[in-house]
């Protein structure tokens, strides 16, 4: 998922006058009603941007007061959005068409202009607006580290609506430094799962649980499935107010889970976070359309987290690491008695089945290592009570690092477990 840049994003409110909220607002809603328009056009015929932009745009022109940029953007927002719905529907769920309630709109660098003045140009239906950002008094804001850097240029960025205030959330990226682009792909590496009844476990037995979150997921899908089928104005009203508030909510969960596994892997000094392929996690988990949303997300603010650091995320593939034995490598569905229990039939190991898998997605990624020619196969998993290499040799964390249970030392083996 990495590319050769880095990206951050700066949010700051705007400082608009009456003038410039009536045409933002005007511009939020034509937004939305282009974005359904090249939507109601391409759903189950297209999916692709370089499809559904020549299909919609003369039509997202003519019926909205969009410029031709904007509805370029918006031709591709719908693009995006039906992506989605067709992922939902591959796993054998049933989908609807998407709406689009939230109140936001896309901008890039042809409809913004970042000014030194701290003001931004932004253009609406009618003309452009200038405002001023309302940034904080202190020079040390940490806007200011993006905003008054060279290095940092302006990308994609999304105005959002919310509470009478508007925030521009702006994006910015950089060139990755050699030493970025050459992060070491060996070493330690911590493993991490991800589920349901525990939204992380590492391969140091690190559990970020998360039932709260779960419960919330399940009662915002519930009550937007019930307002899109009603239609009504009240309850796409109802709607944006609901998912404004699921936003805040998962986006705060998601912040402290991926500080706590980033933090994690600085404490066990980890050159490596390795996470399971997401592509197919609703199949293996169960997930809804909204748990695999989050997983995305927190993948995706861990790995600019853990960027920061010097610390490389990557995912590896996930058949079996359920099912497999971290201590024996034996694998069979018989080693799942229960969601949350894993007991190996031919080893006798016992262990939590989440963290049983994130030790095996860990040395999966240390594996990985001895058949790429571009990595020297020297990495080891971090446990929580020492590091272990594919051979199985054990090396134990200094004192203070507790013990646990199922990491203790093994002898080497000739055949360890794929």
């Amino acid at each position: 998922m990495a590319d050769d840049y880095v990206r951050r994003t700066a949010i700051t409110r705007l400082s608009v006058d009456g003038e410039q909220r009536e045409l933002l607002e005007e511009t939020i809603s034509e937004w939305k009603r282009g974005c359904q328009i090249a939507t109601d056009m391409a759903w189950g015929r297209c999916n692709a941007k370089s499809d559904v932009q020549p299909l919609a745009y003369d039509d997202v022109r003519e019926h909205t007061g969009l410029g031709s940029q904007h509805a370029i953007l918006a031709t591709h927002q719908a693009a995006e959005a039906i992506t989605g719905c067709l992922e939902h529907r591959s796993n054998g769920k049933t989908v609807s068409k998407p709406t689009f309630t939230a109140p936001t709109v896309t901008y890039d660098t042809r409809t913004m202009t970042l000014f030194d003045d701290d003001t931004v140009s932004l253009t609406t239906t009618e003309s452009r607006v200038r405002c001023p950002l309302a940034l904080p008094d202190a020079d040390d804001g940490y806007q200011r580290q993006y905003l008054d850097s060279d290095e940092w240029s302006v990308t994609e960025s999304t105005l959002t609506a919310r509470n009478g205030d508007y925030f521009l959330h702006i994006g910015f990226r950089r060139p990755k430094t050699d030493t970025e682009r050459n992060t070491a792909e060996d070493g330690t590496v911590l493993g991490v799962d991800l589920g349901i009844e525990n939204l992380a476990v590492t391969s140091t037995a690190s559990f970020v649980s998360e039932r709260e979150l779960t419960h919330n997921l399940r009662e915002f899908e519930t009550v937007r499935a019930g307002l899109q089928q009603t239609g009504t104005r009240s309850a796409h009203r109802t709607l944006e107010q609901s998912s404004g508030r699921e936003l805040r909510y998962i986006r705060d969960v998601l912040h402290r889970a991926s500080n706590a596994i980033v933090n994690e892997a600085r404490r066990y000094e980890c050159d490596v976070i390795a996470f399971e392929d997401l592509t197919h996690i609703r199949d293996r988990t169960g997930a809804s359309w909204g748990h695999k949303w989050a997983f995305r997300t927190l993948y995706e603010q861990v790995e600019y987290k853990a960027e920061s650091e010097g610390i490389a995320v990557k995912q590896v593939g996930s058949a079996y690491t359920s099912k497999r034995c971290a201590e024996c490598g034996f694998t069979a569905d018989e080693n799942r008695p229960t969601r949350n229990d894993f007991q190996c039939v031919k080893c006798g190991s016992e262990a939590n089945a989440d963290y049983n898998a994130a030790k095996n997605i860990g040395m999966r990624y240390v594996r990985r290592g001895q058949q790429s020619s571009r990595r020297t196969g020297d990495s080891q998993l971090a446990l929580k009570s020492g590091t272990v290499t594919l051979s199985g040799e054990f090396t134990a964390h200094p004192d203070g690092f507790e013990a646990e249970f199922m990491d203790k030392p093994h002898p080497p083996r000739a055949n360890p477990p794929g």
